[in-house]
């Protein structure tokens, strides 16, 4: 899909949300840029596709390359993961997302293939202990993880605690060290705009590679206002992945033509489908 497609996407999926609302002050006229921003990250191990050049066509190859194909449901069965593993291979997705007990199936799997295992950590509430998701992440790097997903501690956040919010991001990042590379999910659907924007920065204080909007286990899923908002706090200098209720094309290309550089999703294979229709 061309750049300027994407753009008309994005401006009529910013209107269908919250009242043709961005994300940004309701106190100035609403104006949203829709490139997609080149990325630079800090070295890691992990090969993957962070973001596209700022005027490439977003083809089929390309949105593959930014997909995390995702299996985080509590009843996902070993043979769910295997194919998981099989289409990511096939399709040659981003990296396939996963809960920590399947890590080590997922590797083996995936061994001699480019594409790495994601972990989630203290999924979906975020409220596990900082020790315990440090030592969650020191296991799922040992099994095989190589980018890690970890939730905060929304409560921590909304009381002000900015302190225990950082550094509950920096024993993530520093057990997932060098290893793996760390997203950080707000769960942005609980988040006012303010508290957003101290997430965004607490997690590039604290050395996080990605910021990313939702679990898809809570109340809402990404939107375009809050990927746009995101991307304006962390400019090129972090990934912003856009995760929760992404399940066709259109919506997905809206949320890269509004900053996203990682697409979380379990419909990854609609998606291809789609852009290539």
């Amino acid at each position: 899909m061309k750049p300027d497609k994407l753009a008309s996407l994005f401006q009529t999926a910013i209107h269908k949300e919250n009242g043709a609302k961005t994300a940004f002050s309701s106190n100035e006229e609403q104006t949203v840029s829709v490139t997609v921003f080149p990325v630079t990250l800090p070295v890691a191990p992990a090969p993957a596709v962070f973001a596209l050049p700022a005027a490439a066509p977003l083809t089929p190859e390309k949105i593959a390359g930014m997909i995390d194909h995702t299996a985080l449901k509590p009843e996902t069965t070993p043979d769910q993961i295997r194919q998981l593993c099989r289409e990511a291979r096939e399709y040659k997705f981003a990296s396939v997302c996963l809960n920590p007990g399947y890590v080590k199936l997922a590797a083996s799997e995936l061994q001699g293939s480019n594409i790495p295992v994601c972990s989630v950590i203290g999924f979906p509430l975020g409220n596990n202990s900082m020790e315990l998701k440090a030592l969650e992440t020191r296991q799922a790097v040992a099994a095989g993880a190589r980018e890690i997903d970890m939730v905060i501690h929304v409560g921590q956040l909304k009381a002000g605690n900015i302190d225990y919010v950082r550094q509950d991001i920096e024993s993530v990042v520093e057990a997932a060290a060098p290893e793996a590379i760390v997203k950080v999910i707000l769960e942005t659907c609980l988040l006012t705009d303010a508290e957003i924007v101290t997430a965004c920065e607490l997690a590039a204080t604290a050395g996080a590679h990605f910021v990313k909007t939702s679990t898809g286990f809570n109340k809402g899923g990404a939107t375009c206002a809050h990927v746009a908002l995101m991307r304006k706090c962390v400019g090129t200098k972090m990934g912003v992945k856009a995760a929760g209720g992404i399940r066709d094309y259109a919506t997905a290309a809206t949320m890269i033509a509004a900053g996203a550089s990682r697409i979380g999703a379990s419909a990854g294979i609609k998606i291809i489908s789609g852009a290539e229709n």
